[in-house]
């Protein structure tokens, strides 16, 4: 599904008056139409008598809560509006749509200043439902103080609140809020989704997330190349399994990893491999940890190479890995490796060496960090998989930089690395050196814990081995181990569950992601 900005909305919106004739009114009419219907299916369909506010703004998004009054009015609502701007400024096709509900003797109340909120307290006390139509996608930094003011009471009144494109107080490109910002049970966005509504704070503040046709001609977005999207079902279709297939058509995938202590970060990195549907998964690792690769993982073959007295690869062991993985699909290299001197010589020796799609993760990206000029020197397509903490010392700067623009973080550093970047965390985000990028709403806090990493690092590897692109496969293994990690949610809860219980559920997600894929039905 596509994702838009505010202004690539507006830009829509003008071709569609300007190239197809589509007057302003007509879109903004689809707009609050269509958040009716929202509401009316939110009361199963019947709104008779049920109580609802409407809080307005002077600009179109407060023109779309005028025509949803009008809507639910002409349905049997109880519809009341507060007007929070003078009369005078609402201009154009909000005015007239205003104009409109006072012809039908709808109330509208004007609030000017602080002292007129307690009318707000005492409607908030009889209401079925608040409708949030003070500001849209033009809005930046933070809301008036009267506004603000408004805002707070509306969240305390704990009424269901549906908010009209974006939760008022929200930013429509980045999901920052600066004061305060509606916090909306659903939130009715038009034409496309706002990045905002899916980038992290803003996801926290809109709920449920309903998507109503306005009728832009479909014509538009496919002429504007929009480069933005949300990871679906649509997005994610695996490689078909040949019926006269076997082991090595699905592809070999090598790990490269491991050290004293850590050989556990191996095992889960193979495991979802194998589990993703790699036909061959070998584990590459340091001598000293082959006797517990072995021990524990049937169905992985091992390959040990020799090491130093500290259980690591040894400096000289690049050539040796290289060509052991000269005829792999595809190559992981990073989890539980060690960031012990000689692994970095290592490293940087061997990375330029590997011609098979490659996935860094993990311990190999904070050597990279020292030594950034490495991706320069690659020779494969190549995925890397920083958390924020990762991604801040490969770029040289704080994690709070990082989380304060998620997006434009990743795009720069595909960018100038020309690598595909898996920046993980709430919201994982895949961004592509073209500029194209790919957010991802599955996962939840209970995923916040060792190992995680390790399988989406072997489960994009065995995408990767089974012949889909390196962007296809980044953006399908994170949703699908997002996925895995919601369907675990009832049974294991935020704080039980662990990257163990992922590796399990992993065939069950797949299973159910092609059987929809097949059948054309949403996840």
């Amino acid at each position: 599904m596509k994702l838009v900005t505010g202004e690539q909305m507006r830009r829509l919106d003008r071709k569609a008056m300007d190239e197809f004739g589509i007057p302003g009114l007509v879109l903004m009419e689809n707009a609050g139409r269509g958040v009716g219907e929202v509401v009316k299916n939110y009361f199963n369909g019947r709104v008779e008598s049920k109580r609802i506010l409407i809080f307005a703004g002077k600009g179109n998004n407060g023109g779309d809560g005028f025509v949803v009054g009008r809507h639910l009015a002409n349905c049997g609502a109880d519809v009341k509006v507060f007007l929070l701007s003078p009369l005078e400024e609402v201009k154009g096709d909000a005015l007239i749509n205003l104009k409109i509900l006072k012809k039908m003797d709808i109330p509208v109340d004007t609030i000017s200043k602080h002292g007129d909120i307690h009318r707000i307290s005492i409607s908030l006390l009889h209401t079925d439902l608040v409708v949030d139509a003070i500001f849209g996608t033009g809005f930046l930094g933070k809301p008036p103080a009267l506004i603000e003011e408004i805002i707070c009471v509306l969240n305390d009144s704990s009424k269901p609140i549906i908010a009209v494109d974006l939760p008022s107080g929200l930013m429509a490109d980045t999901g920052k809020v600066e004061g305060s910002c509606i916090k909306a049970h659903r939130t009715c966005t038009f034409g496309f989704p706002k990045l905002g509504l899916y980038l992290h704070p803003g996801s926290q503040y809109s709920g449920e997330i309903d998507l109503v046709d306005i009728s832009i001609p479909s014509v538009l977005a496919e002429k504007d190349n929009l480069p933005y999207n949300l990871i679906d079902e649509k997005l994610c279709s695996l490689p078909p399994r040949d019926s006269e297939g076997h082991k090595g058509t699905y592809g070999h995938v090598y790990i490269v990893g491991g050290s004293v202590g850590m050989s556990g970060a191996v095992g889960m990195a193979s495991s979802a491999a194998l589990r993703g549907g790699a036909g061959l998964v070998t584990a590459c690792v340091p001598h000293s940890v082959g006797p517990i690769t072995d021990s524990g993982l049937m169905e992985i073959m091992t390959t040990t190479i020799e090491g130093t007295g500290d259980g690591v690869f040894h400096g000289g062991s690049a050539d040796i890995i290289a060509d052991l993985v000269s005829n792999a699909d595809a190559v992981v290299v990073g989890p539980g490796m060690s960031e012990k001197k000689p692994v970095d010589e290592m490293l940087l020796n061997l990375l330029p060496k590997i011609t098979a799609p490659l996935v860094i993760d993990a311990d190999a990206l904070n050597i990279i960090s020292e030594n950034i000029s490495i991706f320069s020197k690659l020779n494969t397509p190549a995925i890397i998989t920083p958390y924020p903490g990762e991604m801040a010392r490969l770029m040289g700067c704080g994690v709070p930089q990082i989380q304060g623009d998620r997006l434009g973080a990743a795009l720069q550093a595909s960018r100038e690395w020309d690598v595909i970047v898996v920046l993980k965390g709430a919201g994982t985000i895949i961004a592509a050196p073209d500029g194209r990028a790919y957010l991802n709403n599955t996962g939840n806090p209970g995923m916040a814990t060792a190992g995680m990493g390790d399988v989406l690092a072997g489960l994009i590897a065995s995408f990767l081995g089974q012949g889909m692109g390196p962007l296809e496969a980044a953006a399908a293994g994170v949703y699908v181990h997002g996925k895995a990690g919601d369907r675990l949610i009832g049974k294991k809860g935020h704080r039980g569950m662990v990257a163990g219980d992922i590796l399990k559920e992993l065939p069950n997600v797949i299973v159910e992601l092609e059987r929809r894929c097949k059948e054309g039905d949403d996840f």
